[in-house]
């Protein structure tokens, strides 16, 4: 198996023969761990595209997830759009929504995509391949959740041993003062709300299926710390991050906040809350913490959001202001949070209405199907973050100047687990046949 690391290459023949391992009966082809190969292009290749098609019939959760692995033949989860071939967090965002797929279908093609994923950074002794432990990295941890996975389908020891990498970077991990986790060694004092996403989910799960059940109240604690410090009661929204040494030049002097409401980071919030829900026990004295924050969060979004497409802006609370767009995956991650918080009774019922909603305003403004049935997502933000090299200010003018993408990961991946939840609502509300 190549290092992922290197420049794969996959001819017109081998992404053929790839996608008809992928579309043949489970039990007529080896494995996805077993391809070597992989592409690098942002879409399926026009040959592929001539000669498969992705339905309009089927439910939009197989539509989204036949798109993604017809396009990532090699079981990779990168193309010439998202060039991080690293084990990376948007590695980890897809596998997550994958792995959601394969537990509603039961369809083992998509275990096989992640396994084969997996495998090409974990080795046979559970080295993690790219993955630099010293970085302090919180974003590296997402990908986790996949290991927990694996070992618990497959029993191999390998991915125990690189989940316990992971943990080991949690111990170990800086942290403020009152014991939140710093979102990178690079970013000393810093909490952001996107690393509670990175970082908690695998945390939970990892505790959960492995019996540390002392770790729930660090995992409790780590939403807590972040709401109190960046939550703002005039908009009800939560602001991107916080600098506990208010030092950098984003922060706020006086609070040590970041200026603004970007959406994806209070749509990483809010997954990461109703995702570590599924596995603090239910009887855990500190679990009810976590409810108000997550209805808060929900409550204030519904202020900001736009009354006409059901969606929302780059920069929340600008709806109006110029250049500002209605930007897909934080969209994409609130419909998600929603329809799930509805359905595990988290939030109140009428949430699973609102969620179909906005999934309704994502297919109508920012989704288009091409002549194939592919199904494109676009207007998701590429990236954005504080302080760095170049230096990012947190400005108005930084949040809508990044660059947006069509099929980005981290609005693809939320916009599958969406459709998955909404799905799994109108399966339960159809009258039993008799």
């Amino acid at each position: 198996m190549r290092h992922p690391g290197e420049a794969m290459k996959t001819t017109v023949m081998g992404a053929l023969a790839l996608l008809a391992l992928w579309i043949a009966p489970t039990g007529s082809r080896p494995s996805a761990a077993r391809d070597n190969s992989g592409v690098g292009v942002p879409s399926a290749p026009a040959e592929v595209q001539d000669t498969v098609s992705v339905p309009s019939g089927w439910p939009w959760s197989k539509r989204i997830a036949e798109s993604f692995v017809l396009r990532h033949p090699g079981a990779v989860t990168y193309d010439t759009g998202s060039l991080n071939q690293r084990w990376n967090y948007e590695q980890g965002l897809m596998l997550v929504a994958l792995r959601a797929m394969w537990k509603s279908t039961g369809d083992q093609r998509y275990f096989d995509f992640i396994k084969g994923n997996i495998d090409q950074y974990i080795g046979e002794s559970g080295g993690i391949k790219t993955y630099k432990y010293e970085d302090f990295n919180l974003d590296n941890i997402a990908v986790g959740k996949a290991l927990l996975m694996l070992h618990e389908a497959t029993g191999e020891s390998k991915y125990k041993y690189a989940a316990d990498t992971l943990r080991k970077q949690l111990k170990n991990q800086p942290r403020t003062n009152e014991g939140g986790f710093w979102h990178k060694l690079i970013y000393p004092y810093q909490m952001w709300l996107d690393g509670l996403f990175m970082a908690e989910p695998f945390y939970t799960r990892y505790a959960a299926q492995y019996k540390e059940p002392e770790a729930f109240n660090d995992i409790i604690n780590q939403f807590v710390f972040v709401a109190r410090h960046t939550y703002d009661k005039k908009t009800g929204l939560f602001y991107h991050a916080w600098d506990e040494s208010k030092q950098q030049r984003w922060a706020n002097p006086a609070t040590g906040v970041s200026p603004h409401f970007w959406g994806r980071a209070i749509g990483w919030y809010a997954m990461a809350i109703v995702d570590v829900l599924d596995d603090i026990p239910k009887n855990h004295p500190r679990r009810h913490e976590l409810l108000p924050i997550l209805r808060k969060l929900c409550a204030g979004l519904l202020k900001h959001q736009d009354k006409k497409s059901h969606l929302w802006y780059q920069v929340v609370d600008q709806g109006g202001r110029g250049g500002n767009y209605l930007e897909a995956s934080a969209s994409c991650m609130f419909a998600y949070a929603f329809a799930k918080g509805a359905s595990k009774g988290y939030l109140d019922k009428s949430f699973s209405a609102k969620a179909r909603e906005i999934f309704h305003g994502v297919t109508t403004n920012l989704v288009t199907v091409d002549a194939r049935g592919f199904v494109d997502l676009h207007h998701t933000c590429q990236g954005a973050g504080l302080g760095g090299n170049p230096y990012r200010d947190g400005s108005y003018e930084y949040y809508i100047g990044e660059r947006q993408r069509t099929n980005d990961m981290k609005g693809y991946g939320p916009f599958l687990l969406a459709a998955l939840e909404l799905e799994k609502i109108s399966s339960k509300s159809k009258p039993k046949s008799k």
